[in-house]
């Protein structure tokens, strides 16, 4: 049995907090704590602290500038030593992005990640859903697919064709 894990101490989650809000590089609309991809923060000594960090595609070319801009971060916060680790389990899903991200993702112009999953009732497995994807611009479901990728591999491109708008679509993961 693993022993219990102890709650964070007020200066990890102030610290979490702080690399929390670092922007993605990617999509800079959200923060890496809202894309769900800041794992935790353990402070291993006096100035110094470890990150977990779980990527959101197998090998996802921001984990690098992600790691930099949240050390950079923690230095300014008065940790020397930054050691910033690729946690892989449990696997990164479009569903742990915030509610607050998804809305800022919309508000960009990009349509966020359906929900993979409906949870049923206590105790029931989770159902799959299929939902429409909605234009971030006029809200219509009548999208089309353009191309399975975009500017980025997370993501595809659509069209509206209610408003003719084109849009990016978060693929769901």
């Amino acid at each position: 049995m693993p022993p219990p894990v102890a709650a964070p101490t007020a200066l990890e989650q102030e610290l979490l907090r702080l690399a929390g809000q670092v922007p993605d590089p990617e999509l800079p609309m959200i923060s890496l704590a809202e894309l769900g991809v800041l794992r935790g923060i353990r402070v291993t000594g006096p100035g110094r602290v470890q990150v977990e960090l779980t990527p959101t595609w197998t090998g996802c070319p921001a984990m690098d500038a992600m790691a930099s801009d949240i050390t950079g971060v923690l230095h300014g916060a008065g940790m020397a030593e930054v050691a910033v680790r690729t946690v892989l389990s449990p696997a990164w899903s479009t569903d742990a992005i915030s509610a607050e991200g998804r809305r800022k993702l919309a508000e960009a112009g990009v349509a966020p990640p359906r929900p993979q999953t409906f949870g049923g009732p206590a105790g029931s497995a989770p159902v799959p859903v299929d939902l429409a994807i909605r234009c971030p611009h006029c809200g219509s479901t009548d999208t089309r697919l353009l191309s399975r990728f975009s500017s980025t591999a997370c993501k595809s491109l659509r069209r509206c064709e209610s408003c003719r708008e084109p849009f990016d679509h978060f693929k769901e993961v």
